[in-house]
């Protein structure tokens, strides 16, 4: 009798230890940081792009300890869904993507504190609502061909530029702006001699933040290739961006 007593002492041990050691990791889980990566597109598609880009993240996520959801599906846009994320990533979005009531749902998570994150053809987005223009800080006004060109760190003390070296030559397709919203930050710049196409010469932003709204914004210009997505410089411009709009 001893000995079966024993046993059953020794299993309800093990199975609360086992219990214990479940919760603590589905809390862990739980509590890890969530990121929405959006790629929906109504206009030009960047399908290499994007799906280099949702591999990056995926491995910038195992890498820092963040979940990521992937994602085109703009039903995902509405206030219990969005209370979800601590940042919303426009990868490569393009034209018109939600209607009025999504449009709302994303103002209001905005609003409440929220990331936004957009890479490239995020400028490309959304044309007819002046809100997001302000958001993404500046609409996409043409380019010319894939080429290399320098880019200047213009604020090094940024988590999004801090690691990156104060000249870096890269190749990918430069966008010409306008709209401009004068509340953004320029991080990086372009050296408009080291290229052909500018129409900014002189001065021509290409990655930048502020706080908008309530939350705060991020967005570069880089991202059209599909190589730009392995590049460890553009992924510590990436991550870092992420730190300051999920406020880390």
């Amino acid at each position: 009798m001893k000995y079966l007593i024993v046993g059953l002492f020794a299993a309800f041990f093990l199975f609360t230890l086992t219990s214990c050691e479940s919760s603590s990791n589905e809390a862990s889980i739980d509590s890890q940081e969530q990121i929405l990566v959006f790629s929906k597109t109504g206009g030009f598609r960047h399908d290499g792009s994007i799906e280099t880009g949702q591999v990056a993240f995926q491995e910038l996520g195992a890498k820092h300890n963040f979940e990521v959801t992937l994602s085109e599906d703009a039903t995902l846009f509405n206030t219990d869904s969005l209370a979800r994320y601590n940042a919303v990533v426009f990868l490569n979005t393009s034209g018109p993507i939600f209607n009025d009531e999504q449009k709302a749902a994303f103002e209001n998570y905005i609003q409440n504190g929220g990331g936004y994150l957009g890479i490239h053809a995020a400028s490309d987005t959304e044309y007819e609502w002046p809100w997001y223009n302000s958001l993404v800080g500046a609409y996409f006004d043409g380019h010319p061909p894939v080429m290399e060109a320098v880019i200047e760190v213009v604020d090094a003390n940024h988590p999004a530029t801090k690691n990156l070296p104060s000249q870096w030559t890269h190749i990918d397709e430069w966008y010409n702006f306008r709209s401009f919203n004068d509340d953004i930050n320029v991080l990086l710049k372009l050296d408009t001699d080291s290229f052909e196409g500018s129409e900014h010469p002189g001065d021509h932003p290409i990655a930048w933040y502020h706080d908008y709204d309530g939350g705060r914004a991020f967005y570069t210009g880089l991202g059209h290739t599909n190589e730009s997505f392995s590049d460890e410089n553009f992924r510590e411009h990436l991550r870092g961006g992420l730190k300051y709009v999920m406020g880390n």
